[in-house]
């Protein structure tokens, strides 16, 4: 679990082809490694991913199919910029809010535009992601855990400070950038509860409605 709250910006080193997927080496900057061991979980660009190598100035990880298709791992190349979370321990600050590192779509940066000193942005989600999204709520864009100060179907609005424009690869944004969404769990566990034993049927029959929600008591006639 991570908290949201970047505390590095690092860089991608090399990608390597390994038997269909990929193994990748992130220079971590100014990130200490110190009490990273073998198998321990760092989150880049919100993407979970394990240390299997620690030369010491950053570390090796392998990235399989599945990461590589639900998430904008893809599109990095050597010299990409890339937000870096070491995993939460019980000491921890939870400053953001619980991240799992478990990328639940790829949005698109639809704009940006200052205003004062922060920086406005408008991201669109996957239509399947925007009921889990909430004016208010809570949102994780490439790792950064963000509230979300507006929504307009499955478009939604960010205000960005300075201090997080300085500190993490949102500064280098530009319409079309494609980034990692991650929505609040609760909200994911929520509609899996709200289906009660219907979670087990299969997916087209488990979509929820105001009707299902009547039928099933959560509306009052």
């Amino acid at each position: 679990m991570f908290t949201g709250i970047i505390e590095a910006v690092g860089q991608i080193q090399t990608l390597q082809p390994r038997g269909g997927d990929v193994r990748l080496y992130v220079r971590t900057g100014k990130l200490d490694l110190g009490d990273v061991k073998l198998g321990d979980s760092i989150a880049v660009n919100g993407v979970c991913l394990t240390a299997v190598e620690l030369p010491g100035d950053g570390f090796w990880a392998d990235v399989s199919q599945e990461t590589i298709r639900r998430s904008a791992l893809a599109g990095l190349k050597a010299g990409s910029r890339v937000n870096l979370e070491k995993a939460l321990t019980p000491a921890s600050r939870l400053g953001g809010h619980l991240v799992s590192g478990h990328v639940d779509g790829v949005g698109t940066v639809l704009s940006l535009e200052q205003d004062a000193r922060s920086w406005h942005f408008r991201i669109e989600a996957p239509a399947g992601l925007a009921r889990y999204i909430a004016e208010k709520g809570s949102i994780t864009v490439d790792g950064t855990s963000l509230t979300v100060n507006a929504v307009d179907g499955a478009v939604f609005h960010l205000n960005i400070v300075p201090h997080t424009m300085q500190e993490t690869v949102m500064g280098h944004y530009q319409a079309g950038t494609a980034v990692n969404l991650e929505v609040d769990v609760i909200a994911r566990y929520l509609e899996r509860l709200l289906l009660g034993d219907k979670a087990a049927e299969p997916v087209a029959s488990t979509d929820i409605s105001l009707s299902f929600l009547a039928q099933n008591g959560y509306l009052k006639p």
